[in-house]
């Protein structure tokens, strides 16, 4: 129950910046981003890594937030940040490559790969890009509730059990179902200029990706050793679990949307 409880309350802010606008998504972007950011590098420091903090959370609130400037401020902020963290390694002798690797990687990882959700919120403007916005994230919100059913109730062939033990191949063919269901809904929909197959193939290719961000995030805490990213929200664990698959997915089908000339 509290699980259900959190992740209700967690999908509602987040449908309802997305409902709200262009703004308040930017916003809400921004906060998952610096909260992931956080927790990123908690686990890295457990790792004996030493980031620069306020450089990399920083960079991860403003890359959201720079989309509702100019989307070529993405490019800014990761030259500056590249930049910052250059003048930090030639500055500090003490600090080490690894350090300045992870502060970048942090900082890209979590804002600017989740600046893709105000991105994809601002392409279409109104209701209908309100409505596709949703129907991306809840592709990949299906996709894992499909995989989690199927896998507890059929799964029996482990995908890659040293990173995720939990997961299975049967698993994962049904988080594809739940997430071509939603693409196939989006197509029908006819508010779009997508077609049946490209919906199908967007489908299949997002939740894979998703897949995959859940994966990479399992690989961090596991190289680690710890269970999740943190505890802030209950019966999920940190804000990094609850976004890995979204950080990856997202992107993937705004980029697969933007190329395909539906938007």
């Amino acid at each position: 129950m509290v699980r259900a409880g959190a992740g209700i309350v967690y999908a509602a802010l987040f449908i309802g910046s997305l409902l709200f606008g262009v703004v308040p998504t930017a916003v809400f972007a921004s906060v998952m981003s610096v909260l992931c950011c956080y927790e990123f590098y908690r686990i890295m420091r457990l790792d004996g890594k030493v980031p620069n903090e306020f450089v990399g959370l920083v960079a991860s609130v403003l890359f959201p937030l720079s989309v509702l400037v100019d989307p070529v401020w993405l490019t800014v902020i990761n030259f500056l940040l590249v930049l910052l963290l250059g003048l930090w390694y030639v500055k500090n002798p003490r600090t080490r490559i690894a350090d300045v690797a992870v502060t970048a990687f942090g900082a890209i990882y979590t804002g600017y790969m989740l600046s893709a959700i105000v991105l994809l919120r601002e392409a279409i403007p109104g209701l209908e890009g309100a409505l596709l916005s949703i129907g991306v994230c809840a592709s990949l919100w299906l996709s894992d509730s499909f995989a989690y059913m199927v896998g507890s109730r059929f799964g029996k062939h482990k995908m890659v059990p040293k990173i995720s033990p939990k997961k299975s191949w049967e698993g994962f063919f049904g988080g594809l179902l739940g997430s071509v269901v939603v693409w196939i809904i989006i197509w029908w929909t006819g508010l779009y200029e997508i077609n049946l197959w490209f919906s199908i193939l967007c489908g299949v290719v997002v939740s894979i990706m998703g897949v995959f961000g859940d994966l990479l995030e399992s690989r961090i805490k596991r190289g680690v050793g710890v269970k999740d990213s943190g505890n802030l929200i209950p019966g999920h664990g940190g804000m990094l679990d609850r976004s890995d698959s979204l950080i990856v997915g997202v992107i993937t089908a705004y980029l697969m949307l933007h190329l395909g000339g539906v938007l």
